[in-house]
Protein backbone atom coordinates (compact mmCIF):
# COMPACT_ATOMS: atom_id res chain seq x y z
CA UNK A 1 0.00 0.00 0.00
CA UNK A 2 1.53 3.75 -1.26
CA UNK A 3 0.88 6.73 0.61
CA UNK A 4 1.34 9.95 -1.34
CA UNK A 5 1.03 12.89 0.83
CA UNK A 6 0.52 16.27 -1.60
CA UNK A 7 0.44 20.01 -0.43
CA UNK A 8 -0.52 19.52 2.87
CA UNK A 9 -1.01 22.72 5.25
CA UNK A 10 -2.39 22.05 8.84
CA UNK A 11 -2.85 24.72 11.23
CA UNK A 12 -3.72 24.98 15.04
CA UNK A 13 -5.01 28.30 15.44
CA UNK A 14 -1.76 30.67 14.82
CA UNK A 15 0.58 27.42 14.75
CA UNK A 16 1.41 26.17 11.23
CA UNK A 17 2.10 22.65 12.06
CA UNK A 18 2.43 21.52 8.50
CA UNK A 19 3.41 24.17 5.45
CA UNK A 20 2.56 22.68 2.14
CA UNK A 21 4.18 19.34 2.47
CA UNK A 22 4.47 16.48 -0.05
CA UNK A 23 5.63 12.80 0.46
CA UNK A 24 5.70 9.73 -1.11
CA UNK A 25 5.93 6.54 0.59
CA UNK A 26 6.45 3.25 -1.86
CA UNK A 27 4.46 0.27 -0.58
CA UNK A 28 6.41 -2.16 2.01
CA UNK A 29 8.25 0.86 2.76
CA UNK A 30 9.54 1.38 6.52
CA UNK A 31 9.81 5.19 6.63
CA UNK A 32 10.84 7.31 9.77
CA UNK A 33 9.65 11.10 10.49
CA UNK A 34 12.49 12.47 12.01
CA UNK A 35 13.25 15.94 13.24
CA UNK A 36 13.06 17.92 16.77
CA UNK A 37 10.09 18.58 18.82
CA UNK A 38 7.65 21.06 17.18
CA UNK A 39 8.44 19.48 13.31
CA UNK A 40 5.35 18.65 12.59
CA UNK A 41 5.93 14.76 12.45
CA UNK A 42 3.17 13.46 14.41
CA UNK A 43 0.87 16.21 12.95
CA UNK A 44 1.96 14.56 9.91
CA UNK A 45 1.58 10.86 11.15
CA UNK A 46 -1.92 11.96 12.25
CA UNK A 47 -2.68 13.74 9.20
CA UNK A 48 -1.86 10.17 7.26
CA UNK A 49 -4.15 7.84 9.60
CA UNK A 50 -6.94 10.02 8.98
CA UNK A 51 -6.90 11.27 13.28
CA UNK A 52 -6.50 14.85 11.64
CA UNK A 53 -7.90 16.70 8.75
CA UNK A 54 -5.49 19.00 6.64
CA UNK A 55 -6.63 22.47 5.69
CA UNK A 56 -5.30 22.09 2.42
CA UNK A 57 -4.14 19.47 0.18
CA UNK A 58 -4.64 15.37 0.03
CA UNK A 59 -3.59 11.90 0.82
CA UNK A 60 -3.94 9.15 -1.02
CA UNK A 61 -3.89 5.47 -0.56
CA UNK A 62 -2.50 3.68 -3.74
CA UNK A 63 -3.95 6.80 -5.59
CA UNK A 64 -6.99 6.86 -3.68
CA UNK A 65 -8.24 10.17 -2.38
CA UNK A 66 -8.85 9.49 1.38
CA UNK A 67 -10.24 13.18 2.17
CA UNK A 68 -13.75 11.83 3.33
CA UNK A 69 -12.03 8.12 5.03
CA UNK A 70 -11.95 7.66 8.97
CA UNK A 71 -8.94 6.19 10.33
CA UNK A 72 -10.82 3.14 10.76
CA UNK A 73 -12.29 3.05 7.38
CA UNK A 74 -8.78 3.50 6.08
CA UNK A 75 -7.54 0.38 7.57
CA UNK A 76 -4.62 1.77 9.88
CA UNK A 77 -3.15 0.05 12.68
CA UNK A 78 -1.64 2.89 15.06
CA UNK A 79 0.66 2.31 17.86
CA UNK A 80 1.09 4.99 20.31
CA UNK A 81 4.22 5.74 22.72
CA UNK A 82 2.18 4.90 25.77
CA UNK A 83 0.85 1.08 25.29
CA UNK A 84 -2.63 2.14 25.71
CA UNK A 85 -3.93 -1.54 26.64
CA UNK A 86 -7.02 -2.47 27.86
CA UNK A 87 -5.54 -3.18 31.87
CA UNK A 88 -8.58 -5.23 32.64
CA UNK A 89 -8.13 -7.72 29.79
CA UNK A 90 -5.20 -10.62 28.95
CA UNK A 91 -2.61 -10.27 26.60
CA UNK A 92 -5.01 -12.53 24.48
CA UNK A 93 -7.79 -10.57 24.50
CA UNK A 94 -6.11 -7.71 24.17
CA UNK A 95 -4.36 -8.73 20.53
CA UNK A 96 -8.28 -10.21 20.09
CA UNK A 97 -10.39 -7.19 20.19
CA UNK A 98 -9.73 -5.45 17.19
CA UNK A 99 -10.93 -8.48 15.34
CA UNK A 100 -14.14 -9.03 18.56
CA UNK A 101 -15.59 -5.95 17.27
CA UNK A 102 -15.36 -6.53 13.77
CA UNK A 103 -17.74 -9.38 14.33
CA UNK A 104 -14.75 -12.40 12.94
CA UNK A 105 -15.56 -15.26 13.73
CA UNK A 106 -14.62 -17.27 16.45
CA UNK A 107 -11.68 -19.62 14.81
CA UNK A 108 -9.99 -16.94 12.72
CA UNK A 109 -9.89 -14.76 15.89
CA UNK A 110 -7.86 -17.78 17.52
CA UNK A 111 -5.80 -18.51 14.53
CA UNK A 112 -4.68 -14.86 13.97
CA UNK A 113 -4.17 -14.36 17.81
CA UNK A 114 -1.48 -17.16 18.28
CA UNK A 115 -0.24 -16.22 15.36
CA UNK A 116 0.21 -12.72 16.07
CA UNK A 117 1.80 -14.46 19.56
CA UNK A 118 4.67 -15.99 17.52
CA UNK A 119 5.33 -12.62 15.88
CA UNK A 120 5.93 -10.97 19.14
CA UNK A 121 7.73 -13.59 20.89
CA UNK A 122 4.83 -14.31 23.76
CA UNK A 123 3.57 -17.64 23.19
CA UNK A 124 3.00 -18.95 27.06
CA UNK A 125 2.03 -15.49 28.50
CA UNK A 126 -1.12 -15.41 26.61
CA UNK A 127 -3.52 -14.88 30.02
CA UNK A 128 -0.93 -12.91 31.63
CA UNK A 129 -2.93 -8.92 32.18
CA UNK A 130 -0.34 -5.69 30.73
CA UNK A 131 0.74 -4.87 34.46
CA UNK A 132 2.46 -8.77 34.74
CA UNK A 133 4.02 -7.45 31.91
CA UNK A 134 7.65 -5.16 31.19
CA UNK A 135 7.51 -2.32 28.77
CA UNK A 136 9.08 -4.16 25.90
CA UNK A 137 6.68 -6.43 26.37
CA UNK A 138 3.67 -4.55 26.22
CA UNK A 139 4.76 -2.90 23.45
CA UNK A 140 4.72 -5.74 21.90
CA UNK A 141 1.21 -6.39 22.88
CA UNK A 142 0.32 -2.88 21.33
CA UNK A 143 2.29 -3.75 17.96
CA UNK A 144 0.32 -7.05 18.07
CA UNK A 145 -3.29 -5.22 18.61
CA UNK A 146 -2.44 -3.12 16.04
CA UNK A 147 -1.70 -5.87 13.49
CA UNK A 148 -4.30 -7.72 14.27
CA UNK A 149 -6.98 -6.91 12.01
CA UNK A 150 -3.83 -6.80 8.97
CA UNK A 151 -3.92 -3.28 8.37
CA UNK A 152 -3.10 -1.71 5.13
CA UNK A 153 -0.17 0.80 6.81
CA UNK A 154 1.32 0.34 10.00
CA UNK A 155 1.68 3.82 11.97
CA UNK A 156 3.71 4.03 14.90
CA UNK A 157 4.02 7.43 16.99
CA UNK A 158 7.29 7.42 19.03
CA UNK A 159 6.75 3.58 19.48
CA UNK A 160 9.88 2.81 21.91
CA UNK A 161 9.92 6.42 24.02
CA UNK A 162 8.74 5.56 27.19
CA UNK A 163 11.51 2.64 27.21
CA UNK A 164 14.89 2.70 29.49
CA UNK A 165 17.81 2.38 26.37
CA UNK A 166 18.50 -1.76 26.60
CA UNK A 167 14.88 -2.19 25.92
CA UNK A 168 14.81 0.06 22.97
CA UNK A 169 17.81 -1.34 21.34
CA UNK A 170 15.94 -5.13 21.80
CA UNK A 171 12.37 -3.63 20.14
CA UNK A 172 14.02 -1.67 17.36
CA UNK A 173 16.00 -4.83 15.79
CA UNK A 174 13.30 -6.49 16.70
CA UNK A 175 10.75 -4.39 15.11
CA UNK A 176 12.82 -4.16 11.87
CA UNK A 177 12.76 -8.24 11.83
CA UNK A 178 9.23 -8.16 12.09
CA UNK A 179 9.02 -5.93 8.42
CA UNK A 180 11.15 -8.07 6.71
CA UNK A 181 8.29 -10.40 7.46
CA UNK A 182 5.16 -8.54 7.12
CA UNK A 183 6.23 -6.02 4.88
CA UNK A 184 3.29 -3.73 5.82
CA UNK A 185 4.06 -0.14 4.96
CA UNK A 186 4.84 1.25 8.17
CA UNK A 187 5.33 5.22 9.18
CA UNK A 188 6.86 5.70 12.55
CA UNK A 189 7.90 9.24 14.31
CA UNK A 190 10.56 9.38 16.28
CA UNK A 191 13.41 12.13 17.44
CA UNK A 192 16.52 9.31 17.99
CA UNK A 193 18.52 9.29 14.98
CA UNK A 194 20.43 6.45 15.84
CA UNK A 195 16.70 4.56 15.67
CA UNK A 196 15.68 5.87 12.22
CA UNK A 197 18.92 5.22 10.93
CA UNK A 198 18.62 1.63 12.19
CA UNK A 199 15.54 0.50 11.43
CA UNK A 200 13.90 3.10 8.46
CA UNK A 201 14.57 1.82 4.86
CA UNK A 202 13.93 5.62 4.73
CA UNK A 203 14.11 8.56 6.65
CA UNK A 204 12.25 11.84 6.11
CA UNK A 205 13.88 14.76 8.09
CA UNK A 206 11.42 17.62 9.46
CA UNK A 207 11.91 21.36 10.59
CA UNK A 208 9.24 23.95 11.36
CA UNK A 209 6.39 21.77 9.03
CA UNK A 210 8.64 21.53 6.18
CA UNK A 211 10.61 18.35 4.70
CA UNK A 212 14.42 19.51 4.87
CA UNK A 213 15.61 16.20 3.03
CA UNK A 214 14.14 12.49 2.52
CA UNK A 215 16.93 9.22 1.45
CA UNK A 216 18.21 6.52 2.91
CA UNK A 217 20.06 6.58 5.98
CA UNK A 218 23.23 6.45 4.56
CA UNK A 219 22.50 9.08 1.75
CA UNK A 220 21.36 11.27 4.74
CA UNK A 221 24.43 10.53 6.50
CA UNK A 222 27.09 11.41 3.93
CA UNK A 223 24.96 13.80 1.73
CA UNK A 224 23.05 15.82 4.22
CA UNK A 225 20.93 18.46 2.17
CA UNK A 226 21.53 21.91 3.87
CA UNK A 227 23.23 22.86 7.13
CA UNK A 228 20.09 22.65 9.24
CA UNK A 229 20.37 18.52 8.27
CA UNK A 230 23.90 18.75 9.08
CA UNK A 231 23.56 20.16 12.75
CA UNK A 232 20.87 18.34 13.68
CA UNK A 233 22.36 14.48 12.53
CA UNK A 234 24.54 15.91 15.90
CA UNK A 235 28.16 15.55 16.85
CA UNK A 236 29.50 17.85 14.56
CA UNK A 237 31.85 21.08 14.87
CA UNK A 238 30.67 24.14 13.07
CA UNK A 239 33.37 26.56 11.93
CA UNK A 240 32.27 29.96 10.36
CA UNK A 241 34.46 31.60 7.73
CA UNK A 242 35.10 32.36 3.96
CA UNK A 243 35.56 31.26 0.84
CA UNK A 244 37.39 32.97 -2.09
CA UNK A 245 39.75 31.99 -5.22
CA UNK A 246 38.49 28.08 -4.66
CA UNK A 247 39.45 27.78 -0.93
CA UNK A 248 37.21 28.23 2.57
CA UNK A 249 39.53 30.34 5.11
CA UNK A 250 38.50 28.95 8.32
CA UNK A 251 40.40 30.69 10.97
CA UNK A 252 43.62 29.08 11.73
CA UNK A 253 43.43 26.79 8.68
CA UNK A 254 42.17 26.40 4.79
CA UNK A 255 40.33 23.55 2.40
CA UNK A 256 39.87 23.30 -1.30
CA UNK A 257 36.15 24.85 -2.52
CA UNK A 258 36.94 24.65 -6.15
CA UNK A 259 33.25 25.65 -7.09
CA UNK A 260 33.88 29.23 -5.75
CA UNK A 261 37.20 30.50 -7.73
CA UNK A 262 36.10 33.91 -8.02
CA UNK A 263 38.25 36.79 -6.26
CA UNK A 264 34.86 37.75 -4.59
CA UNK A 265 34.37 36.29 -0.94
CA UNK A 266 31.14 35.10 0.34
CA UNK A 267 30.72 33.28 3.84
CA UNK A 268 30.90 30.01 4.70
CA UNK A 269 30.10 27.21 7.31
CA UNK A 270 31.96 24.02 7.72
CA UNK A 271 30.72 20.98 9.12
CA UNK A 272 33.36 18.81 10.78
CA UNK A 273 31.95 15.44 12.62
CA UNK A 274 33.81 14.37 15.79
CA UNK A 275 35.28 11.40 14.26
CA UNK A 276 36.34 13.30 10.95
CA UNK A 277 38.55 14.89 13.30
CA UNK A 278 42.50 13.57 14.33
CA UNK A 279 44.58 14.56 17.12
CA UNK A 280 48.25 15.61 15.68
CA UNK A 281 51.14 16.37 18.56
CA UNK A 282 52.97 18.40 16.19
CA UNK A 283 51.76 20.47 12.86
CA UNK A 284 52.90 17.98 9.79
CA UNK A 285 51.80 20.43 6.95
CA UNK A 286 48.47 19.58 6.95
CA UNK A 287 45.38 21.79 7.63
CA UNK A 288 45.15 22.06 11.11
CA UNK A 289 44.51 24.09 13.98
CA UNK A 290 46.09 24.68 17.63
CA UNK A 291 44.02 23.18 20.52
CA UNK A 292 44.78 22.39 24.20
CA UNK A 293 42.88 18.83 25.88
CA UNK A 294 40.11 19.95 28.53
CA UNK A 295 38.85 16.54 29.04
CA UNK A 296 39.72 13.64 27.95
CA UNK A 297 36.79 10.24 28.20
CA UNK A 298 38.07 6.69 27.62
CA UNK A 299 34.83 4.72 28.41
CA UNK A 300 33.43 3.05 25.57
CA UNK A 301 34.61 1.63 22.13
CA UNK A 302 35.32 5.51 21.18
CA UNK A 303 37.98 7.83 23.13
CA UNK A 304 35.78 11.28 23.16
CA UNK A 305 37.77 14.26 23.52
CA UNK A 306 37.13 17.88 24.05
CA UNK A 307 39.51 20.72 23.35
CA UNK A 308 39.95 24.44 22.97
CA UNK A 309 40.60 25.82 20.24
CA UNK A 310 42.65 28.58 20.32
CA UNK A 311 41.84 30.32 16.75
CA UNK A 312 38.48 30.15 17.63
CA UNK A 313 37.78 30.60 21.08
CA UNK A 314 35.27 27.84 21.53
CA UNK A 315 35.62 23.94 22.02
CA UNK A 316 36.33 21.20 19.72
CA UNK A 317 35.26 17.77 20.23
CA UNK A 318 37.04 14.68 18.90
CA UNK A 319 36.21 11.61 18.61
CA UNK A 320 39.19 8.89 18.64
CA UNK A 321 39.31 5.16 18.29
CA UNK A 322 41.34 3.54 20.91
CA UNK A 323 44.15 2.20 19.09
CA UNK A 324 44.84 5.98 17.65
CA UNK A 325 44.70 7.15 21.67
CA UNK A 326 46.79 4.66 22.87
CA UNK A 327 49.21 5.46 20.85
CA UNK A 328 48.99 9.99 21.78
CA UNK A 329 47.99 9.32 25.22
CA UNK A 330 47.50 12.61 25.34
CA UNK A 331 45.97 14.09 28.45
CA UNK A 332 44.10 17.30 30.17
CA UNK A 333 46.27 20.00 29.49
CA UNK A 334 48.19 18.61 26.57
CA UNK A 335 49.08 21.60 23.64
CA UNK A 336 47.83 19.81 20.51
CA UNK A 337 47.01 20.19 16.88
CA UNK A 338 43.67 19.18 15.45
CA UNK A 339 43.40 18.66 11.79
CA UNK A 340 40.52 17.15 9.84
CA UNK A 341 39.95 14.04 7.79
CA UNK A 342 36.75 15.29 6.22
CA UNK A 343 34.79 18.74 5.72
CA UNK A 344 31.40 19.61 4.68
CA UNK A 345 30.98 23.40 3.82
CA UNK A 346 28.03 24.84 2.66
CA UNK A 347 27.85 28.44 0.91
CA UNK A 348 24.28 29.17 0.02
CA UNK A 349 23.50 27.13 -2.71
CA UNK A 350 26.73 25.32 -3.13
CA UNK A 351 27.96 22.65 -0.87
CA UNK A 352 31.10 19.97 -1.48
Amino acid sequence: MSITVERVTKRFGAFLALDNVSLDVPGGTLLALLGPSGSGKTTLLRVIAGLEQPDAGSVRYEGQDMADATARERNVGFVFQHYALFRHMSVYENIAFGLRVRHRPRAEIDRRVRELLRLIQLQGIERARPSQLSGGQRQRVALARALAAEPKVLLLDEPFGALDAKVRQDLRQWLRRLHDEIHVTTVFVTHDQEEAFEVADRVVIMNHGQIEQVGSPAEIFEQPANPFVMDFLGNVNVFHGHVERGRVRLGGFEVAYPQHPHDEPKPATAFVRAHDLDILRAPTGQASLRATVVHVNPAGPVVKLRLFAEDFGFTVHVNLDRDRWEDLRVRAGDAVFVAPRAVKVFVHDYQI
